[in-house]
């Protein structure tokens, strides 16, 4: 038996999961110098190239905002390219490069890739009560609303919270009306 309470022992179990995240972004920024995001973005776009940054955006659950600023650091890394395609010149289309398809030979499977094989061993009814517990924390940290991208990545702490990180200081709604 824990000599931790109940409560603690849960936030024992949220810190590992955060931990792993970290752990793993930092070994993936060490062992091939790309971040989680990036390395999605990589491998979507090997599975569905040519493919527009809208599509490629909506297919990895980040911002348009947000992808620009990953593919331009691939793209300085000369991992991807971007071009103007057909007749309406906003459509800007990315595709790898051959450097982008040698990174992606070399690159370790991404966190979220062995939750998957290992949830999927699960039973039905074990995967519903995962989900199910999950949706529940995330409603207790009134997080329900935080856009999330299915990568599992740690980002850097600031000393200036983002916006998004408002919902922290923010009285909790009442949710068992």
């Amino acid at each position: 038996m824990s000599p931790l309470g109940l409560e603690d022992q849960v936030i024992v179990a949220l810190r590992r999961i955060t931990r792993a995240i970290d752990l793993h972004s930092r070994g993936l920024m060490q062992e091939i110098g790309l971040t989680a995001p990036q390395l999605a973005a990589l491998q979507t776009i090997a599975r569905m190239q040519p493919i527009t940054v809208g599509s490629l955006a909506k297919s990895i659950h980040l911002s348009q905002a947000t992808l620009t600023g990953i593919l331009s650091r691939l793209e300085a890394r000369h991992l991807v390219s971007r071009a103007r395609r057909g007749q309406d010149k906003r459509t800007v289309v990315v595709e790898l490069t051959d450097e982008g398809q040698a990174m992606l030979k070399n690159a370790p499977s991404l966190l979220q890739d062995r939750f998957r094989r290992e949830l999927l061993m699960l039973q039905e009814w074990e995967q519903t009560q995962m989900l199910s517990t999950l949706q529940r924390i995330a409603s207790m940290m009134d997080a329900e609303n935080i856009d999330a991208s299915p990568v599992l990545s740690a980002g850097e702490v600031s000393a200036h919270p983002e916006p998004d990180s408002d919902y922290l200081n923010q009285p909790k709604a009442d949710s068992r009306k």
